[in-house]
């Protein structure tokens, strides 16, 4: 790459959906504050005719290629070029096969896509994201008790995304907003078998995401203490004393990532099903 350009092409291939290079490429880009990577990416690449059309848009567009190739003579193709070329080129899952390969003493069974395969966790996981998609923000509360982690939180603390995160990894997430003046549903109380979890922020930070949010749809608001950071207080301080008179765990979303908070709750949920264990074992 030229030092007068902080950009720079980056090509992602892969014999499946190419979200392992994507997250791979996201987590190593934030390390670099600089520089931008123009991406280009090749999924579901199984085929001598889409490998060309790769090696040609390599080719015109020089940079770093990543790839995940179970096909071995694919990916020794891809290495030729690229060496042609003078390009790095880098399977990243190499290291991680070798690993497993010396330590497992195991040979790799070379499966496309076969993280992505359907089943019982992949069914586990669409059966969660329904029920989340079903229960998100206060909807269907009558079946509460079957989920594994209810959600409770003021407008803007990221119940949503976060809960469909949870789906994502096979729990059965509802979320619950906390409104001013109003009593929380009587089965979120009653629930024995969910593990409750409150979210919150700083008044500061859903101050600045409820302007956003109204400045994104167009729309003014009529009620001025939706943005109104004393108002916005009290409602912070109503859902602390739910939480804290219910024993919920409260975890503050200020400057965590929804990963960072999804894996926090994981952590909990996992802490509360041994509690429910021991308990039933009694």
């Amino acid at each position: 790459m030229g030092n007068h350009s902080n950009y720079f092409h980056l090509h992602m291939v892969s014999d499946s959906t190419g979200e392992t290079l994507m997250t791979i490429v996201r987590a190593a880009t934030a390390q670099y504050e600089n520089i931008q990577p123009i991406e280009h990416v090749y999924p579901l690449i199984r085929h001598d005719k889409q490998l060309s059309r790769v090696l040609e848009e390599i080719e015109s567009a020089p940079g770093i290629v990543l790839y995940t190739l179970v096909e071995q003579a694919y990916a020794r193709r891809l290495e030729r070029k690229c060496q042609d070329l003078g390009l790095p080129c880098v399977n990243v899952l190499k290291p991680v096969y070798q690993v497993f390969h010396s330590y497992l003493n195991v040979t790799e069974t070379w499966r496309v896509g076969g993280q992505h395969v359907m089943d019982e966790e992949y069914f586990q996981r669409m059966e969660a994201m329904n029920y989340t998609m079903l229960h998100d923000d206060g909807q269907i509360a009558g079946a509460l008790e079957e989920a594994d982690v209810i959600l409770v939180g003021i407008s803007r603390t990221s119940k949503t995304p976060t809960s469909i995160y949870l789906a994502n990894r096979g729990i059965k997430a509802a979320n619950i907003p906390l409104i001013p003046n109003m009593r929380p549903p009587r089965q979120l109380l009653k629930a024995r078998q969910p593990l409750v979890v409150g979210l919150m922020a700083t008044a500061e930070r859903i101050r600045d995401i409820r302007q956003n949010r109204i400045l994104s749809l167009d729309a003014k608001s009529d009620n001025d203490t939706y943005v109104d950071r004393k108002s916005i207080a009290k409602e912070i301080a109503m859902s602390k004393r739910l939480c804290a008179e219910h024993g919920w765990p409260l975890i503050d979303v200020t400057r965590r990532s929804i990963e960072e908070t999804a894996a926090e709750i994981m952590d909990l949920l996992r802490k509360h099903k041994n509690e429910l264990k021991e308990t039933e074992e009694y």
